[in-house]
């Protein structure tokens, strides 16, 4: 390779390189003029700076050595003095440069060599940056590309203008690739990696089915129907939950198609999983029933605090409900976000006896009163002692066979055991070695400062530590499943709201956070939500 080379040819090859690798050809013919200063530093030597610029109309090239202007010269190779530069240039300033134009000359076999590396190895950086900030922006995108090999169960896709990897795990099971197949997926990541960004498509992702769906029924992609959630167990069962903005279009029946036509073609693409499409509710307990399709549910009870809800079926339905080694009721989970409890009519009617059973003998024990009594309060709908200790005596009063002095005596009973329970907890609180100063936090009782004895915390400095999930748990799905974690006022009615105000307060006294740093972050919360609001709006 030699300087003196034919312009037009060179220009030729830039345009080619750019062509082919889908790169700026303004990117090649700065790498090849990098690549003319390094092989002429060879020459010239390392410590010399030079200059190689490429005329990209003409192909015209220049070398050049640069000389910096300054006082004294100190690196004879890079520098020159003030006087002798203004000899070349009246004008010449300490800090400026001064060129020194260059003869042509021919580059060794070495020195070609380390140019056509040099050449290489940008052309090749400019090509992996053109892939990532191509595909960067397509992440949630269905891609369509051909199998170009298969490693240890992880194909490689060829997408024309980059490459990219199904992992085995991302692969519907049974499902085979060879080479030279044709293969649709969903991007769901993309990353900037040493050897080159690396693109992660999917075929078992949520999203890779609600993107078909997009594709196939031209009421989504025009958004008269979303879709809210999906859910999928890959291979096998999927369900979606869908609405519609527009009351006169049905959205189960815009997915599924004349004859099914539209859920068939995704069924096909998803290897015969099979399909239930749910209308979604805002209303939690009918989504929930409508999710556990083909289930009949005869009763449901939500939880709202801690989303959990339990279902009530026939007995001849709980298999239906349940569904093939439990995958009814927990895609059904993941489809509403709630977790479901599935019972059947007989063992709610036996739990709930139980619990009668349970009650009425809290209220013989705590209130020294015969079971008749006890049966009576306990079918009344009363739960616990304080509810009959704190209760307008006038319903305790109402019920048959009970008097005004009959409630009195009932709830005085209820306050005085209360009262005993209260000493006792205290005393307990004290030998944990609790102090008096957590009872000043809002809503803190002493049952809760014992369970807090117990878990070690015996000030407020020990308690501002805590994070709110600390205090009522927290959950975290995996693999299709929700595990929970009890916190440790799990066993207490307090939310998270509350638990929050807690921690709040508690390291307000201790000085960790001020009025001002909470004043700032409501506001901030508070802009975002501005900001979400207008988003959505456009």
């Amino acid at each position: 390779m030699a300087v003196s080379a034919n312009r037009l040819e060179l220009l030729q090859i830039a345009d080619a390189v750019a062509r082919e690798k889908a790169i700026d050809k303004q990117i090649v013919i700065a790498a090849m003029a990098d690549a003319i200063q390094k092989a002429a530093r060879s020459r010239y030597g390392q410590e010399t700076n030079i200059r190689a610029d490429i005329n990209p109309n003409t192909g015209e090239m220049k070398l050049q050595r640069l000389m910096e202007v300054v006082e004294t010269v100190e690196e004879y190779a890079r520098q020159i003095s003030l006087e002798d530069a203004r000899t070349r240039n009246p004008d010449a300033q300490v800090g400026d440069f001064i060129a020194e134009q260059l003869p042509p000359m021919d580059f060794g076999r070495i020195a070609a060599q380390s140019a056509k590396q040099v050449i290489v190895q940008k052309v090749r950086e400019a090509e992996r940056d053109r892939q990532y900030d191509e595909y960067k922006d397509r992440v949630g995108e269905i891609v369509n590309g051909t199998v170009k090999r298969v490693e240890y169960g992880n194909v490689i896709v060829d997408l024309g203008r980059g490459e990219a990897i199904i992992r085995r795990d991302e692969l519907i099971p049974r499902e085979n690739f060879k080479y030279g197949d044709r293969v649709r997926a969903y991007v769901y990541d993309v990353r900037r990696e040493q050897r080159g960004p690396q693109i992660f498509l999917s075929r078992t992702h949520p999203q890779f089915m609600a993107k078909l769906f997009t594709m196939e029924v031209p009421e989504i992609y025009d958004g008269i129907i979303e879709i809210k959630s999906v859910a999928r167990d890959p291979g096998s069962r999927a369900k979606i939950a869908v609405v519609s903005r527009d009351s006169s279009i049905d959205p189960v029946g815009a997915c599924v198609g004349m004859r099914g036509s539209r859920v068939q073609a995704v069924v096909g693409e998803l290897q015969g999983e099979k399909i239930d499409i749910i209308p979604w509710n805002d209303n939690a307990a009918s989504f929930i029933v409508n999710a556990l399709q083909p289930a009949e549910v005869a009763k449901v009870v939500l939880d709202e605090d801690a989303e959990r809800i339990e279902v009530v079926v026939p007995d001849d339905q709980l298999s239906l409900a349940i569904g093939r080694r439990g995958q009814n009721v927990r895609l059904a989970s993941q489809l509403t976000g709630w977790d479901i409890d599935i019972l059947t009519e007989e063992e709610e009617s036996q739990r709930r006896q139980k619990e009668f059973v349970e009650r009425s003998s809290l209220f013989m024990d705590a209130l020294n009163v015969d079971e008749m009594v006890g049966q009576v309060l306990a079918s009344e709908g009363f739960t616990s002692i304080e509810e009959l200790a704190f209760v307008d005596s006038d319903e305790i009063s109402s019920i048959d066979g009970f008097d005004e002095d009959t409630a009195s005596e009932i709830q005085m009973r209820a306050r005085e055991y209360l009262e005993r329970i209260e000493a006792e907890q205290d005393a307990k609180r004290k030998e944990l070695g609790v102090l008096d100063e957590l009872r000043e936090l809002p809503g803190i009782t002493t049952a809760m400062l014992v369970a807090l004895g117990e878990d070690g915390v015996k000030s407020i400095e020990d308690f501002a530590g805590y994070a709110v999930d600390d205090l009522v748990g927290w959950k975290e799905r995996k693999d299709g499943e929700t595990k929970t974690y009890a916190g440790v006022l799990a066993d207490f009615d307090i939310g998270r709201a509350e638990a929050e105000q807690m921690v709040v307060a508690a390291r307000l006294r201790m000085g960790w956070i001020t009025e001002e740093d909470l004043a700032a972050e409501q506001d901030e919360t508070e802009a975002e939500a501005a900001e979400a609001e207008e988003a959505a709006g456009a």
